[in-house]
């Protein structure tokens, strides 16, 4: 089906401007999954807000000039799919990997984080990144650490005062 080059130029610029936005793209062929598998994709997706769209080659290198994406022109061949996370680096990762394991078919071509374009191997490091939140909880506890080991010291002068004084009277007793 044609498309007219208004159309192109709007998608062009609705990719560039998810592009420009996003933290990490990752680039997958989808040939041979069925609609309805596509459609509960789309909706997992939309879910951990990861802007997923199939495109034109040709539109979606267009698209990514002047992101720190373009790396990613080389691995554009046949029929794919971007995927962008826009708050958690690893969102579309997890959901593309996880995806790929329950159909045959969809197949993870490569993933750009930075500006660098790395193979398909490293999707594995990408999902297994931390959320926004477990990042956050993770160094509230290295923070806390310190205060709660200053506290259980500052506990233990008094418990061990406190012994000292039992053991110098339980001595006392024995003695009398």
């Amino acid at each position: 089906m044609a498309i007219g080059l208004e159309d192109k130029k709007a998608i062009v610029a609705e990719v560039n401007e998810a592009a420009g936005k996003a933290l990490s793209v990752v680039i997958a062929d989808y040939r041979g999954v069925t609609s309805a598998d596509m459609t509960a994709l789309r909706s997992q997706c939309r879910e951990q807000q990861v802007y997923m769209r199939v495109v034109r080659n040709t539109l979606a290198k267009r698209a990514v000039d002047g992101t720190e994406f373009e790396c990613i022109k080389d691995a554009l061949v046949g029929p794919t799919i971007l995927a962008f996370s826009n708050e958690d680096p690893g969102a579309a990762a997890r959901i593309l990997k996880d995806f790929a394991k329950e159909n045959d078919k969809f197949e993870i071509k490569a993933l750009a984080v930075g500006g660098e374009l790395m193979g398909v191997e490293q999707i594995d490091r990408l999902a297994k990144l931390p959320t926004r939140d477990q990042a956050l909880s993770m160094l509230a506890n290295v923070i806390q650490a310190p205060i709660t080991k200053l506290a259980r010291t500052f506990n233990e002068i008094p418990t061990k005062v406190t012994r000292v004084v039992a053991a110098v009277r339980d001595q006392k007793q024995d003695a009398a």
